[in-house]
């Protein structure tokens, strides 16, 4: 059976990290989602997923699961928007594992609604993780085609790669949406606006290093394989590469200067979220829109060569 992607009754799943960090990502999104007649809406009562307190032993799974159905219950039935679109890996992964727990585990289910009539909620199991929930990304996938009606810049000469991030692709194994590779689609849709998009290298599922916890844990460990990574680029000639999840962005965005510093490296590669490279093509502006001042890696010399409208 073949995922539909939907383009409508879509529910805005905000990140807590990638606004605290980038958060040009969220609105060159609304911007593009306007600009594309995508459907969506926001609640302001959403929860965060607790990705970041569950992966570090602060939430326990059943603390994660509640704010999950308490989030399934605004989307279904308060604003009747069901199909989740997340913008940070580790949302979907929480989210599409909650759901699951509480369709396949009777005793959780009815646990968690315990906890949620005492707010006055009850959420009714009617969600699927499988054809409820995605990533931005496929979203953008399945419009890309009218991304490209939009793009006005010759990128042809910009070398681009993708970080496919491992919260995204290892949840995403079992759900089959035709010719669709969940580690080649932000290359896909780069490919569809004109850039010559590298597919695979040698390093393309290495993680990014961050894992949460080891980046303040064990620093050496996780910046040793980022700085692999990078190298791997470097030696494909790489100009810019592509992003879906914050963590991911964080970790080559805020510490690639760093490693250039502290191994005498240069790699100049530059770093965008797909959505803000989305915008940028279809006219958005990098400040107010694309949010480029909230990058360690300077943006305005990426605008100045490939598209010609840095400030």
């Amino acid at each position: 059976m073949t995922k539909n992607i939907p383009t409508r009754k879509i529910f805005f799943f905000r990140s807590c990290l990638m606004n605290v960090e980038y958060p040009g990502v969220e609105s060159s999104t609304k911007w593009a989602f306007n600009k594309l007649g995508i459907d969506w809406i926001q609640d302001p009562n959403q929860s965060c997923c607790t990705g970041l307190g569950y992966y570090y032993d602060l939430f326990d799974q059943l603390s994660t699961t509640t704010i999950a159905a308490r989030n399934f219950w605004l989307a279904k039935e308060k604003t009747k928007y069901e199909n989740f679109a997340v913008l940070c890996s580790t949302c979907y992964a929480i989210n599409k594992k909650s759901c699951s727990l509480l369709k396949e585990k009777q005793e959780i289910y009815e646990k968690v609604n315990s906890i949620l009539e005492q707010v006055g909620m009850k959420y009714k199991n009617n969600l699927d993780s499988k054809n409820n929930f995605f990533h931005v990304v496929e979203i953008f996938h399945k419009v890309r085609e009218k991304i490209a009606e939009f793009n006005k810049f010759d990128l042809s000469k910009l070398r681009v790669a993708s970080h496919p991030a491992c919260h995204y692709y290892k949840t995403f194994s079992n759900d089959a949406i035709g010719k669709y590779d969940d580690t080649t689609v932000l290359d896909d849709i780069a490919e569809s606006i004109g850039l010559d998009a590298l597919h695979w290298y040698p390093e393309k599922i290495l993680t990014c290093g961050a894992g949460f916890r080891v980046r303040y844990k064990n620093k050496p460990l996780s910046l040793e394989i980022t700085l692999k990574k990078l190298k791997s680029l470097r030696s494909e000639g790489v100009n810019l590469l592509l992003h879906m999840c914050p963590n991911c962005q964080l970790q080559f965005d805020r510490y690639q200067p760093y490693l250039e510093k502290t191994y005498g490296e240069q790699f100049n590669i530059f770093h965008l979220n797909l959505a803000q490279l989305i915008a940028l093509v279809m006219g958005g502006d990098p400040y107010r829109v694309v949010g480029i001042q909230t990058h360690t890696v300077k943006i305005e010399p990426f605008l100045k060569k490939y598209l010609n409208s840095g400030k």
